[in-house]
């Protein structure tokens, strides 16, 4: 009974990356991304626009995460907390609804679309602390490998049915090559825009297993909220003050905090890029993202394997330099020309190229995540482990802006979208350089294992 019982909790708790895929695969890369330049003159002003609603987002998420996870930490009721924040993930995915080419107000949406992303990004938070208590050491890097993997499989069937049944293409028809289902209006983009009632009502029913099987620890202690809330930030502080003393975990704070920065750019641009660039459509885009997708599955579980057996460092190590090698190709990937070489107007070599390289930033970029998240299981502190995972979104936030930013600042410079991608190179070599600081189980001997009923 006690072996069905941890199953159940592990299950459940795989069921949040099934649920919450679908915000960043649909709405932040793959399909409302990409529509949005369709609501702009041309693409540099819609990647701007972009990247400015992003970094905000990200910049609420750096200062709020620490001080959450320090309140979770003391006053306990995670799942709790999840449910609050599911509420501002349901609203931000579904104001894509209002995003109604004929007339909206583009800074509502925009900012319920992001209060859409910190909902969905504080959640992470709570349910990626669990993660220490579902597994020993060596069988954590599996699991975390394991939910990645199942979260990107629902991230695949989310997409194929809005391709197949809702999104239309310039011709007004969905991959299927028929009219989107239940009446939607091609010529108003209701298809596209239903993406977003879509996302809040996957989010809504596939939650349900995690809320009625994840459970907090029954020996785990807390506190009532308001004396957790008084006491958290004088905790945060000392945590933050004794950092340094700390220094592997210092150095993959500040080393995932660049890398993950760098994908987060390839993963909110990717699709606009290429609408931009090569004049995608969202069809085109969806294709594209479906190769993305099944390559992050696959090798997000291959990576999962790889973590239990080698560790977690030599599997983020291998993926940062493969994503730093793609990010220096897709530079010299055009209508024109493909890595320096000229190539006809109509040649398809530019798309296969580009199908090529998202299925290269899927495969890195699923292992990555993952082998990530059990890293910072290795390197945080088992009593803190919630406020560990605060300032892993710290890290992951702090310089969130950054990416998106200087992508729009130096698109906005230079006039290119080409040009405008450099920034994320030099965040992902930056990333790679710090990671030589960081020790494989932390100062500590290994992670802690749980004990479960």
């Amino acid at each position: 009974m006690a072996e069905i019982s941890r199953r159940k909790r592990i299950w459940g708790w795989f069921f949040f990356d099934w649920a919450s895929q679908p915000y960043n695969t649909l709405l932040l890369t793959f399909i409302f991304g990409p529509y949005i330049k369709e609501l702009f003159d041309d693409g540099a002003r819609a990647q701007a626009a972009w990247g400015y609603t992003i970094g905000t987002a990200g910049a609420v998420i750096a200062l709020l995460a620490p001080f959450l996870g320090a309140m979770a930490d003391k006053g306990g009721h995670r799942v709790g907390w999840v449910w609050v924040f599911s509420v501002l993930y349901v609203l931000g995915a579904s104001s894509v609804w209002m995003a109604d080419p004929a007339g909206f107000n583009l800074i509502l949406v925009l900012f319920l679309f992001g209060l859409g992303v910190i909902g969905m990004e504080f959640a992470t938070i709570f349910t990626n602390s669990m993660l220490p208590d579902l597994g020993t050491h060596d069988e954590i890097g599996g699991i975390s490998g394991s939910g990645w993997a199942f979260g990107y499989v629902g991230g695949l069937v989310s997409l194929v049915l809005v391709l197949f049944f809702f999104a239309e293409n310039a011709t007004g028809t969905t991959l299927l090559g028929r009219s989107p289902v239940f009446g939607l209006d091609p010529t108003a983009r209701e298809g596209t825009r239903f993406v977003g009632p879509f996302t809040a009502v996957w989010y809504i029913v596939f939650m349900i297993p995690f809320f009625l099987w994840v459970r907090e620890p029954r020996d785990r202690t807390s506190e009532p909220l308001r004396a957790a809330a008084r006491d958290a930030w004088p905790e945060l502080k000392n945590t933050l003050r004794l950092l340094p003393r700390t220094p592997s975990l210092f150095a993959f704070l500040a080393s995932s905090m660049l890398y993950r920065d760098a994908l987060n750019g390839f993963y909110v641009f990717g699709g606009l890029y290429a609408a931009g660039v090569l004049g995608w459509g969202v069809i085109d885009t969806g294709i594209f993202g479906i190769l993305a997708v099944v390559t992050a599955a696959l090798f997000a579980w291959l990576g999962g394997k790889a973590d239990s057996r080698f560790g977690p460092k030599p599997v983020i190590v291998l993926c940062v330099v493969v994503l730093t090698t793609i990010c220096m190709a897709v530079v010299f990937v055009s209508r024109d020309s493909v890595l320096g070489f000229p190539v006809p107007s109509d040649s398809r070599l530019p798309d296969i190229m580009f199908y090529a390289m998202g299925a290269g930033i899927g495969a890195a970029g699923g292992a990555l995540q993952s082998a990530s998240r059990t890293m910072m299981c290795r390197q945080g502190d088992p009593e803190r482990m919630t406020q560990g995972f605060g300032l892993y979104a710290l890290a992951g936030k702090a310089t969130s802006f950054l990416a998106p930013l200087s992508i729009g600042v130096t698109t906005d410079l230079t006039g290119s979208q080409q040009m405008g991608i450099i920034p994320l190179i030099v965040l992902f070599l930056l990333g790679l350089v710090l990671l030589k600081w960081v020790k494989p189980d932390g100062e500590r001997a290994a992670c802690p294992s749980s004990e479960r009923p």
